[in-house]
């Protein structure tokens, strides 16, 4: 474990009855998690109620730090607090976010580039071929692909990010990061961690009850610029997910299908509610006001063998011209400011671009 502080947090992201909200209060009233631990039943029913209060202190009692952090060594992942630099910005941004990410893989900056694709379980074989498409075709526009890792839909856009060379996709579970649902998707998981990211807010051995997928579904979201919509019913959870990105602030799209099909019955009624209707990723990509890079602009190579992502190459090709601020970059590419921000940062690492002046950028080579 990284940190006698973090170990508190894990504690609370265990404690029953102690969801987000309550722990942020705590956190605010205390002023760290180690103390609010550490408080007396008088101190915690102020914050929490005298009921709540007594559950936290039984649990406090039968709980231990230590096999806690043996468990999270066990599983083998990652972690991250919600106070972490490391931890995804556009999650940050939704109302009492995650407090613990238990993950798999390397979270990067270019994931703030990312878009869900969501849908049925049992879904047609169009449906699960369009997912597939459209993950696809957001992969080699530099997205990341987000979804849920479940049987049909989600299954079909996580592959069909990782077909794409350099394509990135993560996977948000509904249980711990050592059980893997559904057990067929054991070696798509693995696939995810070595090309992206997989993640939960769950602790290890936290089985994949329906209660929790809700809650799975809130951070899909909150981690997408946008969520979209692939055959659903009306009672889906992915129009749970869809309602999440509203409330969050976020784009809804939904790809329509047969009005006599079932799975057409969400998207169509997201559609009917306001939600942009998608036959091609361009449709996503307007939506979000990104650019649409054609096959010909794809550079996926510089000279030296190092993969350049579509974002890379469009900021590129703008100071072929010479050096820019900027604040020119993000006019002239039409890209949000935390993508150029993101994109700059990781460059300069590659060598890629320096900065000639404060925020003034020029091609490195």
């Amino acid at each position: 474990m990284r940190s006698k502080e973090a170990l508190f947090w894990v504690a609370f992201n265990r404690a029953p009855g102690i969801g987000p909200k309550r722990f942020y209060k705590l956190l605010s009233h205390f002023g760290a998690a180690r103390r609010a631990w550490e408080a007396n039943e008088q101190e915690l029913a102020g914050v929490l109620g005298k009921k709540l209060a007594a559950e936290l202190l039984a649990f406090r009692q039968r709980y231990s730090l230590e096999e806690e952090a043996e468990r999270i060594e066990q599983a083998g992942c990652g972690l991250l607090l919600a106070t972490d630099r490391a931890y995804p910005p556009l999650l940050k941004k939704i109302t009492d976010p995650p407090p613990v990410l238990y993950y798999l893989g390397e979270f990067r900056p270019e994931d703030q580039m990312a878009v869900a694709v969501v849908g049925a379980r049992r879904a047609t074989p169009g449906g699960l071929a369009t997912a597939a498409e459209l993950a696809a075709a957001l992969a080699q526009q530099g997205i990341t692909v987000v979804s849920g890792m479940a049987r049909g839909i989600d299954s079909a856009a996580h592959r069909g990010a990782l077909q794409v060379h350099g394509g990135r996709t993560i996977a948000v579970l509904g249980s711990g990061i050592d059980r893997v649902y559904p057990p067929e998707n054991k070696e798509l998981m693995q696939e995810i961690a070595t090309s992206g990211v997989v993640c939960t807010e769950f602790p290890p051995g936290t089985r994949p009850l329906p209660g929790n997928f809700p809650a799975r579904n809130r951070v899909i979201s909150g981690l997408s610029l946008g969520v979209t919509v692939v055959e659903a019913a009306q009672d889906s959870g992915s129009l749970i997910t869809a309602e999440f990105a509203l409330e969050q602030g976020r784009e809804v799209f939904a790809v329509p299908g047969a009005i006599d099909r079932q799975g057409s019955r969400g998207p169509h009624r997201l559609i009917k509610e306001g939600a942009k209707l998608v036959e091609e990723v361009n449709d996503i990509l307007e939506g979000l006001n990104l650019p649409f890079i054609s096959p010909d602009e794809l550079v996926t190579e510089t000279a030296t063998g190092e993969e350049l992502s579509p974002v890379e190459q469009k900021i590129l090709q703008l100071l072929a011209e010479g050096e820019k601020h900027i604040d020119l970059l993000i006019r002239d590419s039409g890209l949000p400011v935390s993508t150029v921000n993101s994109a700059l940062a990781l460059m300069e690492l590659k060598g890629l671009v320096l900065q000639a002046a404060a925020k003034t950028y020029r091609r490195k080579r």
